[in-house]
């Protein structure tokens, strides 16, 4: 292996060594956001019954067949169905039963005429809205007036109509969001076998750090770095915990991040892992990998790229959790996590696929204006903004990896390839969309 690493090298690599956390059982509210280890079928038809889609008359189609205004159907009114009704009156000949949405068709009846087609019980003129539900007398009896002709299976939703029983209500390696959480629930599952959301610890290190709302004072600057990674961490789908800011003193730092590993399936660190006389991270563990952890350890490497050059990756701990160290600055921290954190959180999720674990990617034409360079050997990550109706993209600020308010504007990555230096108005690129 090169001295120098290329960015898919190091990728391959954390992949390799980045495996899914076991599947576990979860309750239908701690399910989101994970993924589904196993087909789940379902049991019962859904909806389980016919039933009404609005509230009116269940019907005989022959009995109000030709019905007008002029000439209304006139039927005895036999008894309400409601919402989980359970015994239910049988329609004869010349009768109907009000019913309302998502009450069960009743026995005899082969439509549902809606209230407004209807005098609402009342003896008078077809009733409209609220007032021909309120109008219906109580109990349901007397007479209705029915001035329109319905359909056989008029306004009710057949059993079944949208899954029916052994079906295959989702398949393995779904992420639950809430129409699938919702989909579980309606088929009875109130437990399901999932891989847990992954637990991400975010520390950011260096003395010249405060916290943001406290005092600025001199030669210091706001941590943003560990707020945007666990946003990030977040996003991505993991559970996220930030610890604040620790100073550049390696036996601090190391003892901060043994202490979270007891809630940590990944951890991140930001800042101290160039070549300067402060970087603490390599400092503090450069030697983790002892006879106490055998298999453990972090290899600092450098890689092909601008920004994020110096990057850190491996295990520590007796459980050897991963450990990925990112560059300090804003912008080449918040690249790097798109790049090799984002994919390993999802890996450990159980989404392995190339497609699942990375951000979509698109080929767009740089907008008009004035050319890139890029440095040979190196492939460069710019800011932009990315125009999908005219498929351009347009950098967004400088190339400096200071630049967070240029990167809070930017919804994409420009990539410039190793072996280009320049890129013209109009020449294509692969676009990482990260907005």
């Amino acid at each position: 292996m090169s001295t120098t690493w290329s960015v898919d090298e190091h990728l391959e690599d954390i992949l390799q060594a980045v495996h899914p956390l076991d599947p576990i059982e979860l309750p239908l509210p701690d399910a989101q956001g994970c993924v589904l280890v196993e087909d789940v079928m379902v049991p019962v038809a859904l909806p389980p019954f016919d039933n009404s889609s609005m509230d009116g008359y269940a019907v005989r189609v022959a009995d109000v067949t030709g019905a007008t205004e002029e000439f209304p159907a006139v039927l005895t009114v036999i008894g309400d169905v409601a919402a989980g009704s359970g015994e239910l009156p049988t329609v004869g000949p010349g009768q109907a039963a009000r019913i309302m949405t998502g009450a069960p068709l009743p026995p005899g009846a082969e439509a549902v005429v809606p209230v407004e087609w209807t005098d609402g019980g009342t003896g008078g003129a077809p009733a409209t809205g609220m007032r021909a539900a309120s109008a219906a007398p109580e109990g349901a009896t007397g007479e209705v007036r029915v001035h329109r002709p319905a359909l056989p299976r008029a306004h009710v939703r057949a059993r079944g109509s949208d899954v029916q029983a052994g079906d295959l209500a989702l398949e393995a390696g779904t992420v639950l969001g809430p129409p699938q959480i919702g989909l579980l629930a309606a088929i009875g599952r109130g437990a399901v076998r999932v891989r847990p959301r992954p637990r991400v610890v975010v520390i950011s290190t260096g003395s010249e750090l405060v916290q943001p709302g406290e005092v600025l004072g001199e030669g210091r600057i706001y941590d943003s770095n560990s707020f945007a990674l666990a946003a990030a961490a977040r996003d991505a789908g993991a559970i996220a915990y930030r610890v604040g800011a620790v100073t550049d003193d390696a036996t601090t730092l190391r003892a901060a991040i043994e202490d979270q590993l007891i809630r940590a399936d990944l951890l991140v660190t930001t800042g101290g892992v160039s070549v300067g006389a402060y970087d603490v991270v390599k400092e503090a563990l450069s030697s983790v990998g002892d006879e106490d952890e055998p298999g453990s350890g972090i290899d600092f490497r450098k890689l092909a790229m601008q920004p994020g050059k110096p990057q850190g990756f491996g295990s520590i701990g007796p459980e050897h959790t991963p450990l990925l160290a990112l560059p300090g600055n804003p912008v080449s921290s918040y690249v790097s996590f798109e790049l090799f954190v984002r994919p390993a959180i999802r890996a450990l999720m159980g989404l392995g696929d190339v497609e699942d674990t990375q951000r979509p990617r698109v080929r767009a034409a740089l907008a008009a204006g004035a050319p890139l360079s890029s440095p040979p050997g190196k492939r460069q990550f710019l800011r932009g903004t990315y125009d999908a109706g005219a498929g351009t993209v347009t950098p967004v600020g400088g190339t400096g990896s200071h630049l967070i308010a240029a990167l809070a504007h930017a919804d994409a990555l420009l990539v410039v390839p190793e072996d280009t230096t320049t890129v013209e108005p109009g020449d294509e690129l692969d676009v990482v969309l990260i907005g």
